[in-house]
C-alpha cells in the first residue's frame, strides 16, 4: 500500500500491505522502537552479569529467560504486525509508543525481579505492550476490507486478552495463595498459551507480512543485541582499567571477545535470511526461534563481562565456570543459527561444521584459556564459511534451489 497523502492523517483504515512491496525497509519509527527495546535487553543482560558473577547461577539463568521472554515476545509481536499493517497515522504512532512506554516500565522492573523475584513491574510494562497490540488487531478486525483478516484480527485480540488476564491472575495470586512451586508451571502455561496465539489465529487466514521486511527487522536487533554485548564487555574493561587492573589479563579477554562478536556478526549475515522464509510455518519456527539467537547473542556480552571480573579478582566463581558464562551463549548462538539458517537450506561441509563447533566451544571452558580457545573457534567456523563458499561447496536444499 503506499501512501501518497502529503499531510499524514490522523486515522486511516488498517488495511493490509502487500507483501511483494518493493523497497519495504524499516520505519523510523520501528527503528526506535528498537533502540527502546534494548534497553531492556541492556537491563536483563546486566543483571545476568552480577548475578553470574555473584555464583548465584541457578537463580541467574531461569530469572533471565523468563525476563527476556517477555522483551522477546512483544517485540517480535509488534514486528510482524507493522509488517502486514503499518498504516503510520498518527492513532498507529501513539499506540506503538504506548508500547515503547510499556517496555521501558518492563525494563525499570528488571533488577527488582532479578533481586528479589518480583514480577510485578515487569508484569505491568508487559501487560500493557501487549493490550496496546490488542488496540491494533481491533483496528485490524473493525476495517480490514479481507473478511478472514479481520477474522485474524479479532481472533489476536481475543487470544492476547485472555493470555493477559492469565498474567494479572498469576500476579496476584503469587502473593500468598499459589505456593512457589507453582510460579514457575504457571509461568510456563502462559508462555505456551501467547505462543499458541499467533497459530490459533493464522489457521483462518494468513497476514500478509513482507518476507524481506521481516529479516532485515530481525537482522537490525541483532545488531542492535551484538552491540550491547560489546558495550557491557567493553564497560566492564574500563571498569577494570580505571582500577588499575592488571593490563595482560584484560586484553586476554577484550581481544578474543571481540573476534567472538565480530565472528557471532559475520555468521548470521552471512546469507540473505529473506529467501528462507517460504510459508507461515517455516516463519513461524524461524521467527520463534530467533528467542536462542537474541538471548544467547545478549547473554555472550554478559559472560565476557564477568570473564574481566574474573581477571580482576571480582568473580566469586572458578575458572572453568568464567569459562562456561561465554562458551555455553556462543555455543547457543552457533547452534541456533545452524538451525535457522543453515540445516533446513544448505548442504556441503557447512552443515556439519556448525555443530561441530557449537561443542568444541563448549570444550573451551576445560583448556586454560577459554576465551581465547572459544574465539578461535569462532574464528575457525567463520573461515569455513568463506572458504566453502568461495568453492562452492555451499548448496541450496532442493527445496530452495527450484
Amino acid at each position: 500500500m503506499t501512501h501518497t497523502s502529503a499531510r499524514r492523517p490522523w486515522y486511516r483504515p488498517m488495511v493490509a500491505r502487500h507483501p511483494d512491496e518493493p523497497h519495504r525497509a524499516s520505519t523510523p519509527l520501528e527503528l526506535f522502537f528498537d533502540l527502546c527495546f534494548v534497553v531492556a535487553v541492556a537491563q536483563a543482560a546486566a543483571q545476568l552479569h552480577h548475578d553470574v558473577a555473584e555464583d548465584h547461577i541457578g537463580h541467574a539463568v531461569p530469572s533471565y529467560l523468563m525476563v527476556f521472554f517477555a522483551i522477546w515476545w512483544a517485540w517480535m509481536n509488534f514486528t510482524w504486525f507493522a509488517s502486514a499493517y503499518d498504516t503510520d497515522d498518527d492513532v498507529y504512532r501513539i499506540t506503538t509508543l504506548v508500547q515503547v512506554t510499556g517496555a521501558l516500565v518492563l525494563a525499570a522492573g528488571v533488577p527488582r525481579a532479578f533481586a528479589d523475584a518480583d514480577f510485578s513491574v515487569i508484569t505491568y510494562g508487559y501487560v500493557l505492550m501487549r493490550l496496546a497490540m490488542v488496540v491494533q488487531w481491533l483496528r485490524v478486525a473493525h476495517t480490514d476490507v479481507h473478511p478472514g483478516r479481520r477474522a485474524v484480527g479479532r481472533r489476536y485480540a481475543i487470544g492476547i486478552t485472555l493470555v493477559q488476564v492469565g498474567w494479572v491472575l498469576r500476579l496476584v495470586l503469587q502473593d500468598g495463595v499459589l505456593p512457589d512451586a507453582a510460579l514457575v508451571p504457571g509461568f510456563v502455561l502462559l508462555v505456551l498459551a501467547e505462543l499458541a496465539v499467533p497459530i490459533w489465529a493464522e489457521r483462518v487466514a494468513e497476514t500478509t507480512w513482507h518476507p524481506e521486511h521481516i529479516a532485515e527487522r530481525y537482522g537490525l536487533f541483532t545488531i542492535i543485541v551484538l552491540g550491547e554485548s560489546i558495550l557491557a564487555a567493553s564497560v566492564a574493561v574500563q571498569s577494570a582499567l580505571d582500577e588499575d587492573a592488571e593490563l595482560g589479563g584484560l586484553l586476554r579477554v577484550a581481544g578474543p571477545g571481540i573476534v567472538i562478536v565480530f565472528g557471532m556478526w559475520w555468521l548470521y549475515f552471512d546469507r540473505p535470511a529473506s529467501r528462507l522464509l517460504t510459508s507461515m510455518r517455516v516463519a513461524l519456527f524461524w521467527g520463534y526461534g530467533h528467542y536462542l539467537i537474541f538471548a544467547s547473542a545478549a547473554a555472550a556480552g554478559a559472560g565476557l563481562a564477568v570473564a574481566v571480573d574474573y581477571e580482576t579478582h571480582k568473580a566469586h566463581l572458578g575458572g572453568v565456570a568464567v569459562g562456561y558464562a561465554v562458551a555455553v551463549p556462543v555455543a547457543v548462538y552457533l547452534f541456533s543459527v545452524w538451525l535457522l539458517h543453515v540445516r533446513p537450506h544448505q548442504r556441503g561441509l557447512i552443515v556439519v561444521a556448525y555443530p561441530a563447533a557449537a561443542v568444541l566451544a563448549l570444550l573451551a571452558p576445560l583448556t586454560p584459556e577459554p576465551v581465547p580457545v572459544t574465539a578461535a573457534v569462532v574464528a575457525a567456523l567463520v573461515a569455513t564459511t568463506v572458504v566453502a563458499a568461495h568453492r562452492g561447496d555451499e548448496r541450496l536444499a532442493p527445496s530452495l534451489s527450484t
